[in-house]
C-alpha cells in the first residue's frame, strides 16, 4: 500500500510580500547595522499594583536587543507563518491551504485581522481585546503608551520617534522573559499549532541563496562542501543559486575556490551565453561570516549542513533568532538531528527544491542572565539626598526579591546577554571543588533549594543529551515541555521534573551561597554567577526549523534511539515449550 504525498504550498518569492517600510529590501545594507538604532530603548518593567508576579529586575540597558522585531526583510518563509499567525490572534487563518495568497497579499493581515469573519479562534484562546492579565501590564499596550508619551514630549524635535510611533501597532514582545502568562501561553501555543501543520505538508520555497555549514577541524568534509558547491553551481541547475561557504574556506587549499570556480567554468564555456555566465560566476560563491549571520540572516533562504548533531547546534548558535531551514547530512558521529545520507546528495537536493520539504519546528529556550546590581540606601545622618551602596549581601534574600513585593523604583537586577539554545542550560559548579547550591523559581512561586554538582535544564530536543546523562528522561521533541535534571543532588529524594513550556523558569545563586556558579548555553559562552545572579529560561518565539526526512516522525524518532543509544535492545525471551 503506497502512501499518498502531502500536498504542497508554492510560497512567494520574499521580494513579493516585502512591502514598504522602513525597512524595506533597498534599505539592506542599512538593516545590518540597524540595532545601534535602539541602543538606547528601554526594557520592559511590569505594574506594581501586583504583588506576587515574576519581578521586573530590569533597568535601561546600554545594549540591549532590538526594541521591535523587524517584519519587511528579516524574515525567513517559516517565521513569515509565524508572524501571520500571531497577526491573526494567535490563531491560523483558515489553514495554510491559502498561505501563499494571504502572504502575498497582506504581510500583517492587517484588513482581515479587524473582520470577525476571518478569524478562526482558537480552542481555549482568549480574545486579547475583551481580556484584562491583573497585576502586569500587555506589553503591546505598555510600549504604545509609550510611544505617545515620548512623541509628546519631544514634539516635532525628534524624527526618529515619529517614525517608530508611526509604526507602534507593530511592536510585538521580544524576549519571550517578558510576556504575561497569556501572551506566553499563546505564543507557545502558535508555535506548536504550526509545527502540526507543516509536519503533514510539503513548503516548496523559492530557493536562491544557499548557505553551507561544514564541520569544523575536519579536513575531510571540505572536499565534501567543494564537491557540493561545484554541484550547486553547475550549468545543469535551472536555477542559478548564490552559495555562501564560511570565510575561512576563501584560502584554504584543500577547498581551492580558484581551482573550483575554473572546473566550473569548462561547463559553462560549451553554453550559448559562457561569456556572460562566467562573469557573474564569482560573485555567485560568496562567505560568511558570524556578523553576517546576525545582523542579515534573512539573506539564506536555505541552509545545508554537512557534519553531526554538533554541527546542528553550531547553526542554532549562529542564527540566534531567524533561522532558515536545515537540511543536515549525517556526517558525525550519533546523529540525532542528521537524518540524510551525503552519499545520495544530489537527488535528496534537487527533490527538496523541486518538490518541497516537511518542516519540524524544533523548540528552542531563551536564556537571559540577570546580574544582581547593589542596594543604594540613605546615609544614617539622616540627609534624604545622599546614597551609598549597601556593604555585602548578607542582607539581602534572593527569594524575597524575585518573588515579594517590589518597592518603588528599585531594580535588583540587570539582563546581561541572551541567548537562544537548542539542547540545554547547565549551571554547574565550574571549577569549585565543592558542591553548588542553586535556587529554583517558576513564575512567581519558589520552586525548591538544590544542592548538587550543577541543574541541567533541557528542552525535548536535548533530552538525549547531559539531561540523559544525568538521569533525566527521554522526551519526544513534539512534546511541548521544559525538562529540569539534577547533577548529582546531594539528596538521593531529588528526581527529574517535566514543565510545561509556559513557564519562566529562574535558577539563581543565593547571597549566602559559598561558591560562585557557572551557567553554559549549549555548551557555549560559559558564564560565571555570581551570588545574587540568576538565568532566566523560557520557550523561545524563535524556533528552530528542521528538514524532515520522508516518512511517520514518531517512527522515525524511535528508530534513532534503537540504532544510536541501543535503546531496550535485549535477546528476545524464549517461550515455554511443552512438555513431551
Amino acid at each position: 500500500m503506497t502512501q499518498s504525498s502531502p500536498p504542497k504550498i508554492d510560497l512567494p518569492a520574499r521580494v513579493q510580500f516585502d512591502g514598504p517600510g522602513p525597512f524595506s529590501p533597498g534599505e539592506e545594507a542599512k538593516s545590518s547595522v540597524s540595532d545601534d538604532e535602539y541602543q538606547h530603548a528601554l526594557e520592559v518593567v511590569f505594574d506594581a499594583q501586583n504583588a506576587h508576579r515574576r519581578k521586573s529586575s530590569l533597568v535601561p540597558a546600554e545594549n540591549p536587543s532590538q526594541y521591535f522585531e523587524r517584519r519587511k526583510n528579516t524574515e525567513c518563509y517559516v517565521h513569515a507563518l509565524l508572524e501571520q499567525q500571531r497577526a491573526h490572534g494567535g490563531a491560523p487563518n483558515g489553514g495554510l491551504e491559502n498561505i501563499a495568497e494571504s502572504l502575498a497579499s497582506s504581510r500583517l493581515a492587517e484588513d482581515h485581522a479587524d473582520q470577525p469573519d476571518s478569524v478562526v479562534e482558537a480552542k481555549g484562546s482568549i480574545d486579547r481585546r475583551q481580556s484584562h492579565t491583573p497585576g502586569q501590564e500587555d506589553q503591546t499596550s505598555w510600549q504604545e503608551r509609550l510611544m505617545r508619551q515620548q512623541s509628546h514630549e519631544l514634539g516635532d524635535r525628534d524624527e526618529d520617534t515619529k517614525k517608530m510611533e508611526a509604526y507602534s501597532t507593530e511592536l510585538s514582545p521580544v524576549h519571550s522573559r517578558l510576556l504575561t502568562k497569556k501572551q506566553l501561553s499563546e505564543m507557545a501555543w502558535g508555535v506548536r499549532e504550526l509545527s502540526k501543520r507543516l509536519g503533514s505538508i510539503r513548503l516548496k520555497l523559492k530557493v536562491r541563496n544557499v548557505f553551507i555549514l561544514t564541520k569544523a577541524h575536519d579536513e575531510e568534509l571540505i572536499g565534501n562542501t567543494g564537491e557540493m558547491v561545484k554541484w550547486l553551481l553547475s550549468s545543469e541547475r535551472d536555477v542559478k543559486y548564490n552559495v555562501y561557504v564560511e570565510d575561512n574556506l576563501k584560502n584554504n587549499k584543500k577547498f581551492d575556490a580558484p581551482g573550483l570556480l575554473d572546473e566550473v567554468r569548462k561547463e559553462y564555456s560549451q553554453g550559448s551565453d559562457s561569456n556572460g555566465e562566467n562573469r557573474k560566476l564569482e560573485r555567485r560563491l560568496k562567505y560568511w561570516d558570524n556578523e553576517m549571520c546576525r545582523t542579515r540572516p534573512h539573506t539564506f533562504d536555505f541552509i545545508i549542513s554537512l557534519g553531526g548533531d554538533g554541527t546542528v547546534l553550531y547553526a542554532s548558535w549562529l542564527f540566534q533568532r531567524i533561522v532558515p531551514p536545515v537540511l543536515s547530512f549525517a556526517l558525525g558521529s550519533l546523529g540525532f538531528l542528521t537524518k540524510f545520507d551525503f552519499d545520495i546528495y544530489q537527488e535528496t537536493l534537487t527533490k527538496a527544491f523541486r518538490d518541497g520539504v516537511t518542516i519540524s519546528l524544533r523548540l528552542r529556550f531563551e536564556g537571559t542572565v540577570m546580574r544582581s546590581q547593589e542596594r543604594k540606601r540613605a546615609e544614617e545622618n539622616g540627609h534624604s539626598d545622599g546614597v551609598q551602596p549597601q556593604d555585602g549581601n548578607e542582607q539581602r534574600d534572593l527569594v524575597e526579591e524575585l518573588i515579594g513585593q517590589e518597592k518603588g523604583d528599585e531594580r535588583t537586577h540587570r539582563p546581561d546577554g541572551t541567548y537562544e539554545i537548542l539542547n540545554d542550560i547547565v549551571v554547574d559548579r565550574g571549577p569549585n571543588p565543592t558542591m553548588s547550591a542553586t535556587e529554583i523559581f517558576g513564575d512567581d512561586e519558589h520552586f525548591t533549594s538544590v544542592q548538587a554538582d550543577g541543574v541541567c535544564v533541557a528542552t525535548p530536543t536535548g533530552s538525549t543529551a547531559y539531561n540523559l546523562a544525568a538521569g533525566g528522561s527521554l522526551c519526544h521533541p513534539e512534546n511541548p515541555v521544559i525538562l529540569v535534571t539534577a547533577i548529582c543532588a546531594h539528596t538521593l529524594s531529588f528526581r527529574p521534573i517535566i514543565l510545561p513550556d509556559t513557564i519562566v523558569l529562574r535558577i539563581g545563586v543565593p547571597y549566602d551561597a559559598r561558591t560562585s556558579s557557572w551557567a553554559s548555553f549549549d555548551g557555549r559562552e560559559r558564564v560565571e554567577l555570581e551570588p545574587g545572579d540568576y538565568v532566566t529560561i523560557s520557550a523561545s518565539r524563535y524556533p528552530f526549523a528542521n528538514v524532515m526526512s520522508e516518512g511517520r516522525r514518531s517512527e522515525d524518532w524511535v528508530n534513532s534511539l534503537r540504532g544510536k543509544l541501543g535503546w531496550n535492545s535485549r535477546q528476545r525471551q524464549k517461550s515455554y515449550k511443552e512438555w513431551s
